[in-house]
C-alpha cells in the first residue's frame, strides 16, 4: 500500500488501532453505568488543555490529558456531592472548557482556526513522532486499568450497591473509571477529534452488544470493531482527503446499523428454536437457569 510510504501515514494508522482499542475498552464501562455522554463532555475540557499546550508552546496531548483529568476528577466530585445542582455545574464545566480552548488557541503564537479545527474533528498530519510516543504510554495506562482491573470495574458498573458489600472500593474504581475515561480522549485527540471520541466509545460497544450480551464477548467484539472501523476510517481519509474522525465515525454507525439488521433475523431464529423445546406440563419444568455472576461474566 503506497500509502505506508508516508511516516504521517505510519504514525496516523499506528495512533488509529491504538484509538481503535482503547476507546471502546473504557466506553464499555461507560455504556454500563449509563454514562455514555461522559466522553463528550471530557472532550469538551480537554479543549483548554490544547489550548494551555498551544499559549505555552508544550505538547498539546500532554497537556489535553492533564486538564481532562482534573476535569473527569471534577466530574465525579460534582456526581457524588452536587446532587440537585450538579446537572448545572457539569454545564458549565463543559461549557467552560470549551470556551476557554477556543479562547486560548486564539491567544497562542500562531493560533489558527486549523489548529482548533484539527483538535476538534482529528487530523492526519498532526500526529507527530513526540505525540505517538504519548499516544503509546496512555494507551497502555488504558489497557492495564481496563483489562487488568475488568472484574472490578463491571461489578462496580453493574451494581454499586452490591460493590460496596462485597468490600470493593466503589469511590476509588468510579474515580479510575472517569480518568481512564479522559485519558482516552487524549489518546483519540489526533486520530477521532476530541467532539467525536465518545462515539467511538459507545457505538461500537451498541454494535457488539446486538452480536452478544456476555461481558467479555461484548469487550472482544467491540474492541474489534473499533480497530477496523478506525484503519478504516483513516485509509479513506487518506485517499478520499476527508476528515478522519466524521469517517470513523460514520463507519462505526454504519457497522452498528448492518449488525442490528443482521441480529434481528438470528434473534427471531433463536426464539422461536427456544419455543420448539420448551418442555410443557408441570410449570417447575420452564423455570429459568439463574443468571451467572458478575464475575462469571468476566470469565472467572
Amino acid at each position: 500500500m503506497d500509502l505506508l510510504n508516508y511516516d504521517f501515514m505510519r504514525r496516523a494508522l499506528l495512533a488509529a488501532v491504538l484509538v481503535g482499542v482503547t476507546a471502546p475498552a473504557i466506553g464499555i464501562y461507560l455504556v454500563q453505568r449509563r454514562q455514555a455522554l461522559m466522553g463528550d463532555g471530557i472532550g469538551h475540557v480537554a479543549m483548554t488543555g490544547v489550548g494551555l499546550g498551544f499559549l505555552l508552546s508544550a505538547s498539546p496531548v500532554w497537556m489535553a490529558t492533564a486538564v481532562s483529568v482534573l476535569g473527569a476528577v471534577l466530574m465525579e466530585l460534582i456526581r457524588w456531592y452536587g446532587r440537585t445542582r450538579g446537572d448545572i455545574a457539569l454545564a458549565m464545566l463543559f461549557y467552560g472548557g470549551m470556551a476557554g480552548g477556543v479562547l486560548l488557541v486564539n491567544l497562542a503564537p500562531g493560533g489558527s482556526n486549523a489548529n482548533l479545527m484539527s483538535s476538534l474533528f482529528g487530523s492526519l498530519s498532526t500526529v507527530s513522532p513526540s505525540d505517538v510516543k504519548a499516544i503509546c504510554l496512555l494507551a497502555a495506562f488504558v489497557v492495564v486499568v481496563t483489562v487488568g482491573l475488568r472484574r472490578q470495574l463491571f461489578a462496580v458498573s453493574q451494581d454499586e450497591e452490591f460493590a460496596r458489600v462485597t468490600g470493593l472500593p466503589v469511590r476509588a474504581l468510579n474515580l479510575l473509571t472517569a480518568v481512564t475515561a479522559a485519558v482516552t480522549v487524549s489518546v483519540a485527540m489526533r486520530v477521532v477529534g476530541l467532539l467525536l471520541v465518545s462515539a467511538l466509545m459507545v457505538v461500537p460497544v451498541a454494535a457488539a452488544q446486538q452480536l452478544s450480551r456476555g461481558f467479555a464477548a461484548t469487550f472482544a467484539i467491540s474492541v474489534g470493531i473499533g480497530v477496523v472501523v478506525a484503519i478504516g476510517g483513516t485509509v479513506t481519509s487518506f485517499y478520499q482527503e476527508v476528515p478522519p474522525g466524521a469517517t470513523i465515525v460514520l463507519l462505526a454507525i454504519a457497522a452498528f446499523v448492518a449488525l442490528t439488521a443482521l441480529a434481528a433475523p438470528l434473534a427471531r431464529r433463536r426464539a422461536r428454536a427456544l419455543d420448539a423445546g420448551r418442555p410443557t406440563g408441570d410449570p417447575a419444568e420452564c423455570a429459568i437457569p439463574a443468571t451467572r455472576g458478575a464475575a462469571d461474566e468476566v470469565g472467572v
